[in-house]
């Protein structure tokens, strides 16, 4: 969690404890802290864009660093009075007491899960070595900075000859390894309508050279030459802290939520990857604001309860 002091976690209960602080969570404790309410955030340090050098499409933060977003972001909510404590969860138990690994177990009135997703990688030699640098994925992301590149897009995934049709709007030069692909007549024709050349064969290896993709090597031996390529990952939610709290799943197996990130679970959220898989930095950030606001009006309901109970009471 960079070089910044990490805060002692209180030992009254916190209004909200978040539990991961990238871009969703801290975006939630901003809120929360300002709104006065008492939070902590806790965070493992294992940002899923770690490999990324520059993130983009933030507006006012394109081109930043994903460190450098997170520790600027650490540093504001730190401002507002938020605890911020190194460390991985490892379960929640209802009510809610948050317990650390090796550590001290926090009492919290809500809880806000921003885990997010691990992406599982094809095991094709240099793929995971390169994620992040020439090994991409989202071209919303990525495809501006490989504009006009020769591309390969990495045929593992069912859904990869239309990925190769998205990324042609970033280059002209761009290659469809078929890999263990079946491809259809159907979209050959559509992806050969578009420019889009196809190399069937098992990809073997990515070549590398000098620290930089050089290109891709087929299993008979051939190397088409390629500055990048994109491959869509199997992507798995970090999501075991909200299934063993019994949140619910929807026929995907993503834990379902209403629009402010609610889960069915009363005083629970879920954010960021963790719920959505499409959602990039600024979405997550943007989510995270949404859910802390509607934690703040559960938590105004019950205690205008509690203060309703007691003058009843007296």
């Amino acid at each position: 969690m960079s070089d910044m002091k990490t805060a002692a976690p209180s030992r009254e209960p916190y209004d909200v404890v978040v539990v991961g602080g990238g871009a969703a969570g801290l975006s939630a404790a901003l809120v929360l802290g300002r709104a006065r309410r008492r939070v902590a955030v806790v965070d493992a340090g294992a940002p899923r864009n770690a490999p990324a050098a520059h993130m983009h499409g933030f507006l006012s933060r394109d081109g930043m660093s994903p460190a450098a977003l997170l520790e600027v972001g650490r540093a504001e909510v730190a401002g507002y009075g938020v605890d911020l404590v190194e460390g991985r969860v490892d379960h929640i138990e209802p009510g809610f007491l948050v317990r650390l690994a090796g550590g001290p177990a926090l009492r919290a009135r809500r809880v806000l899960v921003s885990t997010g997703l691990r992406d599982e990688l094809p095991a094709i030699p240099g793929v995971r070595e390169r994620w992040g640098r020439d090994v991409l994925h989202c071209p919303y992301c990525h495809g501006y900075e490989v504009r006009d590149e020769p591309i390969g897009i990495l045929g593992t995934d069912p859904m990869a000859a239309r990925h190769a049709l998205l990324v042609r709007k970033w280059s002209a030069d761009i290659v469809l390894f078929s890999h263990t692909l079946d491809l259809s007549d159907d979209e050959r024709e559509r992806l050969a309508a578009h420019g889009v050349r196809v190399a069937d064969g098992v990809v073997k290896r990515l070549v590398v050279e000098d620290d930089r993709l050089r290109g891709v090597e087929l299993a008979g031996g051939a190397v088409v030459p390629r500055v990048a390529v994109f491959v869509l990952p199997r992507m798995v939610p970090n999501d075991g802290l909200l299934t063993g709290l019994g949140c619910e799943r929807d026929a995907n197996g993503w834990v379902t939520t209403d629009d402010s990130g609610r889960t069915s679970v009363p005083g629970v959220w879920a954010v960021g990857n963790v719920a959505d898989q499409r959602a990039q930095v600024i979405t997550a950030a943007a989510r995270g604001a949404t859910a802390a606001i509607a934690a703040d009006h559960d938590l105004l309901d019950e205690d205008l309860a509690r203060d309703s109970g007691d003058r009843r009471a007296a």
